[in-house]
């Protein structure tokens, strides 16, 4: 068994718990805090434009999945067939009807669940479709971008946009926008392997071309030639408006070129432009086609030019200006230059600044689990935070599959990569699953094969108790509040909220629910939903929870407790988080004087010790028991 160095702890346990205080001190112990619509609404923090983000809960959503609010728009306004506008509900890979009018119109279920920002995946217009003759899906999603500058016409309008701000900030909550630099829709092609003149929707992988094979300094495509062109390349210290106006379609690995049909489809109008793309091929997902391929085909920005960490900057500057958001998720931040983001991150919070936004939050997605990695984005890129594939990786293997919690131990260990001047882990958005990866209510489930719904839903339970106490801020995904599981990853975990006609959605199991989800899914009984109340009502009670230091007290080299102080420097509040991740009872040392039980399970005081029930989780007040 490890251990960690645990000072003297005093219990006072309330009701048929108390073992060692009196009449009169009982009286005094701090219970749960009362849950109710009222008192867990983001009305009662502190006003949204200063408030930290390590003071939010964050509900991460697809709109299209969400609620579907205008009929009329489900078609985006394009006529044709299926393939042109990609309206098919019965489809899960096609656009399924919601929009911003339906989100607007659910904001009071999120605030009612004690959700304080709203953060959305990419709403801005696409294209409809992509694929190929065999296979065509939709941009429902919102990550094939052509035009920056407007909402997809299927997800609603600017105007729409702005009701839903204005509502989300009247009931004093965050909108944070999913945005993206790294590439657009696919919209370019290569002569070599795709010749001019064929189907559009037989697009076949390029491979990629590397610059030791294909340097930017010469042309004549593997021939032999080498003529020098002028242009000296993107390194650092070549990114300048001089030497990429010497940048010509000679210069590149592939021979670029957009089809008529698409030759100003994209908007700001410099999009078009093919000397702002790197034109290479696919990314192999590894090395340098990480940063200079195509991401699955589509058309890889070329973020070393000035000209386009000027573009981006203008266009996400406009979002922050003109409608008042107060965050940007950035996504495939590791397919992106360095320098790209040193420029970028200032510019945003300095423009967020002009306008009255001071705690606008930005963080970056890096598919990446190992802390120090991830932390390069944060000490070297310099966004303020990245999300924390760390902690979901460490979580799921800890609470799903049973691994030993000195695995956690041994994770925020690793904190320390992230200190800057600035910032450091507390404000890394903490999760236990998302659209890519699939639900933590899947790895639960696959994981312990035969598992009773009464297990998975403790389970599930225990992840959200370990997200929501621990440092970070947290962030649930759309559907685990109503126990959704999903199929696997990617479009398997996007299931609808509202009526589902997807065969492959509606046969799935909701934890803690016998509802299907082919059937409306708002519901506020539900225990994952009244689960999340809780906690966000005790992470709103208690300072220590949202910005108090953190120190682990105990693990085990096999399931069982992970414990840990969260202590706010200011105020001095202390508090003692027990988690049991065994199925069986497992004992936590501690001395009875003033550590008195808040919230969970109450365990029981036996010979100096708390046997801590399986599967559960206990909070205590280790300093105002008296």
């Amino acid at each position: 068994m490890k251990k960690y160095a645990l000072k003297t702890l005093a219990l006072c346990l309330a009701a048929t718990a108390l073992t060692a205080c009196g009449q009169e001190q009982a009286s005094e112990i701090k219970t749960e805090p009362s849950v109710t619509s009222t008192s867990i609404r983001p009305e009662h923090m502190a006003p949204y434009q200063s408030r930290p983000i390590t003071d939010d809960v964050m509900y991460f959503v697809m709109p299209d999945r969400f609620n579907n609010g205008d009929v009329s728009n489900d078609h985006g306004g394009i006529e044709g067939s299926l393939n042109d506008h990609g309206f098919d509900p019965t489809h899960k890979g096609m656009f399924h009807g919601g929009d911003l009018k339906g989100l607007t119109a659910k904001l009071d279920y999120l605030a009612d669940m004690g959700i304080s920002a709203v953060w959305l995946t990419p709403i801005f217009k696409n294209k409809p479709t992509q694929g190929n003759t065999v296979n065509v899906t939709a941009g429902y999603h919102g990550y094939w971008v052509t035009d920056f500058t407007q909402i997809d016409p299927h997800i609603g309008t600017n105007d729409d946009l702005k009701d839903l701000v204005k509502e989300a900030h009247k009931r004093n909550m965050k909108v944070i926008f999913d945005i993206i630099t790294n590439h657009t829709a696919d919209v370019i092609k290569y002569e070599e392997c795709y010749p001019s003149g064929q189907n559009s929707l037989n697009v076949p992988l390029c491979d990629y071309r590397s610059k030791a094979d294909y340097p930017y300094t010469t042309v004549g495509k593997g021939d032999g030639t080498a003529i020098n062109e002028g242009f000296l390349g993107d390194d650092v210290g070549h990114q300048t408006a001089e030497n990429f106006a010497k940048l010509t379609n000679n210069n590149f690995a592939y021979t670029p070129y957009v089809p008529e049909t698409e030759k100003n489809v994209k908007v700001p109008a410099w999009l078009n432009d093919i000397r702002y793309y790197h034109n290479r091929g696919d990314s192999e997902w590894k090395g340098e086609s990480s940063l200079y391929g195509d991401f699955a085909g589509l058309d890889d920005v070329f973020t070393e030019h000035p000209d386009v960490k000027k573009g981006f900057i203008d266009i996400y500057k406009f979002w922050v200006e003109e409608f008042k958001i107060d965050g940007f998720r950035i996504d495939t931040v590791k397919h992106v230059n360095d320098s790209f983001w040193q420029e970028f991150a200032p510019a945003i919070k300095k423009a967020a600044d002009g306008v009255g936004v001071p705690e606008f939050y930005m963080f970056g997605e890096v598919y990446e689990f190992n802390p120090e990695k991830l932390s390069h984005y944060t000490t070297v890129s310099g966004l303020p935070a990245v999300l924390d594939f760390g902690f979901q990786g460490t979580a799921n293997a800890v609470i799903s599959e049973s691994q030993p919690t000195a695995k956690l131990a041994d994770f925020y260990a690793q904190d320390r990569f992230y200190k800057t001047e600035k910032y450091d882990a507390s404000i890394l958005p903490t999760f236990l699953g998302n659209h890519d990866m699939g639900r933590i209510g899947r790895f639960i489930m696959e994981k312990n094969e035969g598992i009773s719904d009464e297990e998975a839903l403790k389970r599930s339970k225990l992840a959200h108790a370990l997200m929501f106490f621990t440092r970070g801020v947290p962030v649930i995904y759309y559907g685990d509040e109503q126990g959704f599981t999903g199929d696997g990853h990617d479009q398997d975990a996007r299931e609808d909220m509202f009526e589902s006609q997807v065969a492959s959605y509606n046969d799935n199991h909701n934890i803690g629910s016998d509802v299907s989800p082919e059937v409306d899914n708002f519901n506020q009984d539900h225990p994952l939903y009244k689960t999340i109340q809780e906690f966000a009502a005790l992470k709103r009670a208690h300072v220590a929870l949202r910005s108090g230091v953190q120190t682990v007290l105990k693990t085990e080299d096999q399931a069982g407790i992970f414990a840990f102080s969260r202590e706010d420097q200011t105020s001095g509040e202390k508090l003692i988080v027990v988690l049991n991740t065994a199925e069986e009872q497992r004992p936590f040392e501690a001395s009875a004087d003033t550590m008195c039980f808040i919230s969970g399970s109450k365990p029981v005081s036996k010979d100096g010790e708390l046997e801590v029930a399986p599967l559960s989780w206990a909070v205590f007040d280790a300093k105002n028991c008296k």
